[in-house]
């Protein structure tokens, strides 16, 4: 009989399994799949694709694999050896914490590094994995618009939006005078809103910085029946834009498929040279009253 456990830090809960631990053993779980070396995944809550070593049978298994991260010889490892003593035991892109001399209890140990080797880390070998990252730029509740602000319902549904999407999303806060995500100037805000592949917003700026530097914006205007970003989005002809009375989730979720799209990048681009069209003489305007 012939089967492996795959195991290592996200078989444990709350010992801080990390994306390249986890990175880490689809790789390993891929070789072993492609090898047709039969295996299960042992996981820990919060993970749940996979199953609990603690419940499942030790006899069915002829290998342990330990993959990635740091490897002593303490809990909650010694439970797990304890539990697998009857497998041959693998370890595979580890960093041993103790010297080999002292403690190596694997049967083949393909070491990150060790009193008696280094190699590159497993991620390496890995196909690089990317999702769309997208900026989220939330409006705070404005009293001036009295019972037509409708701040919490739109900020909530584009946090739902992110939680059903694939999407790396980033916290980015125009404000200034206290900002909550550690930037202090204008230009790092711009230069963040930047290189984002689409921006949710409530916020005026938030639609404004994006256009300008040609990243599709979905808006949500925070007031019911629309007001200052409605009005902006109208005049620079900007389409994924909605009142926060009149959204729902599948056309929130359509209009991010549209802002993540070639098409959107080339709209978003539009709108920026419209604007630079339309504001054309206001400079001069300004220094000719002041003159």
């Amino acid at each position: 009989m012939r089967r492996a456990l795959v195991a290592g830090w996200f078989s444990f809960q709350n010992m801080g399994a990390t994306a390249g631990d986890l990175i880490a053993r689809d790789l390993v779980c891929d070789w072993l799949r492609d090898g047709g070396v039969p295996f299960d995944v042992a996981v820990a809550a919060p993970f749940a694709d996979g199953i609990d070593w603690r419940q499942c049978r030790a006899a069915d298994y002829s290998h342990l694999v330990f993959v990635c991260g740091p490897f002593g010889n303490g809990p909650p490892v010694d439970e797990m050896l304890e539990r697998f003593a009857g497998c041959r035991l693998v370890g595979i892109d580890l960093s041993m914490l103790d010297t080999l001399e002292n403690w190596n209890p694997f049967h083949l140990l393909l070491e990150r590094d060790s009193s008696a080797h280094s190699r590159p880390d497993l991620v390496f070998l890995a196909p690089p994995r990317s999702v769309p990252v997208v900026g989220v730029v939330l409006v705070h509740p404005q009293a001036e618009y009295g019972r037509r602000g409708m701040h919490r319902q739109a900020n909530e549904a584009i946090a739902a939006l992110i939680e059903r999407s694939d999407v790396a999303a980033v916290n980015i806060d125009t404000r200034l005078d206290r900002n909550s995500t550690g930037l202090r100037t204008a230009a790092q805000v711009e230069s963040l809103i930047a290189r984002m592949d689409a921006v949710l917003t409530t916020r005026l700026h938030g639609t404004v910085f994006a256009l300008k530097n040609g990243v599709p914006a979905l808006a949500i205007d925070p007031i019911a029946g629309g007001a200052k970003l409605l009005q902006q989005t109208r005049t620079l002809g900007w389409s994924t834009a909605f009142t926060a009375d009149a959204i729902t989730p599948a056309r929130l979720d359509a209009a991010l498929d549209h802002c993540l799209s070639p098409d959107a990048r080339r709209e978003a681009e539009t709108c920026r040279r419209r604007a630079v069209a339309l504001l054309e003489g206001t400079r001069e305007r300004l220094l000719d009253e002041l003159a």
